[in-house]
């Protein structure tokens, strides 16, 4: 453990930021689990629900800084495209 104030003030804030970005990319995960599992199901309108779900929590991870612009707009151009694809 450090002995000087602000490195453990760093650590307490590093582990609490790791927690939360943990949580989202968790969220964000299952989100996606969840349209995969639609499209893979065949079942278009529960698949059209969860893209909708999938990418407000993508937006909202992107815009929290836990994943770049990019890599969000990939993951839901993927997913989009996978639901579509349903046809």
């Amino acid at each position: 453990m450090a002995n000087i104030k602000s490195a453990k003030k760093r650590i307490l804030v590093s582990q609490k930021r790791h927690d939360k970005n943990k949580a989202i990319k968790s969220s964000v995960k299952t989100a996606m689990k969840k349209v995969e599992a639609a499209v893979a199901a065949n079942d278009k309108a529960a698949a059209e629900a969860a893209l909708l779900a999938a990418t407000s929590t993508i937006d909202k991870a992107a815009t929290k800084g836990v994943y770049h612009k990019n890599n969000a707009a990939r993951k839901v151009s993927r997913l989009a495209k996978a639901v579509s694809a349903m046809g």
